[in-house]
């Protein structure tokens, strides 16, 4: 008898190979994208001429803009994980503990399917169709770990081009943070830099400062501005960190 592929005590999850068999209309991309609202399907769709398409953090920052509950359907090592999300009640439902779910590598998850959320978030009526409450988490932390440890390495598209960067006074980050992370959080409270600037930090390179300003802005709590001097990035006024 094979070897279960599932760690003993965790749901049974699809293969992916099953799951795609099931997906209707496979062969178009639009495939992916399932009942979401028109607003939501164009911002995701923008991404459909790159490569293979929108990713996990380009939907989940999607989602959060237009205040949609989806379920994110992932491939995590040959197995469908589903996360259903609630950005207006900022919490996420999983099948799996969350043990397991921050064990996952999330730099090899990839997108299989959107689509609008069958569950409703806890304290939503009915409450028979309600995800239960204790499967749901705060979303904060997850957002946070897909974008310091996820496949994105580059700015999302609404973070690119010329611009500088600075905490909102009010953010609270998710995690606890030490070390240049922390440090790096602090710093940009009082200073506003470019991406350049920032990737030249001590303890940072460019893909760290890119993944850092990318959590910031999951959380609501980037101030982008492209008015600014340094917003070119190149000049000397780069160099300059006050606003």
């Amino acid at each position: 008898m094979d070897e279960p592929t599932i760690p003993f005590g965790e749901p049974e999850l699809w293969r992916v190979s099953a799951f795609r068999r099931a997906m209707d209309s496979s062969r178009n991309d639009s495939a992916r994208y399932n009942a979401l609202s028109p607003s939501l399907m164009a911002d995701l769709q923008r991404f459909e001429h790159v490569g293979a398409g929108a990713e996990v953090l380009e939907v989940l920052a999607a989602c959060l803009r237009h205040a949609q509950d989806v379920a994110v359907h992932l491939d995590r090592d040959g197995h469908v994980l589903p996360l259903t999300v609630f950005p207006r009640e900022r919490l996420f439902h999983t099948p799996l503990p969350l043990e397991s779910l921050y064990s996952t590598r999330f730099d090899t998850v990839q997108l299989l399917q959107v689509e609008r959320a069958l569950l409703l978030a806890p304290g939503q009526l009915p409450a028979e169709m309600a995800a239960p409450s204790l499967l749901c988490h705060p979303l904060g932390p997850l957002l946070w770990h897909l974008a310091l440890h996820g496949p994105r390495y580059e700015l999302l598209p609404e973070l690119a081009g010329p611009a500088v960067y600075r905490v909102a006074p009010d953010l609270e980050v998710p995690v606890a943070l030490g070390g240049a992370l922390g440090a790096a959080v602090v710093r940009l409270r009082q200073e506003a830099v470019s991406l350049r600037a920032l990737a030249a930090w001590p303890g940072f390179d460019r893909e760290r400062a890119i993944r850092l300003l990318n959590g910031l802005y999951l959380q609501a709590g980037l101030i982008v501005s492209r008015t600014h001097p340094a917003a070119g990035g190149d000049s000397w006024f780069s160099t300059l960190s006050n606003w």
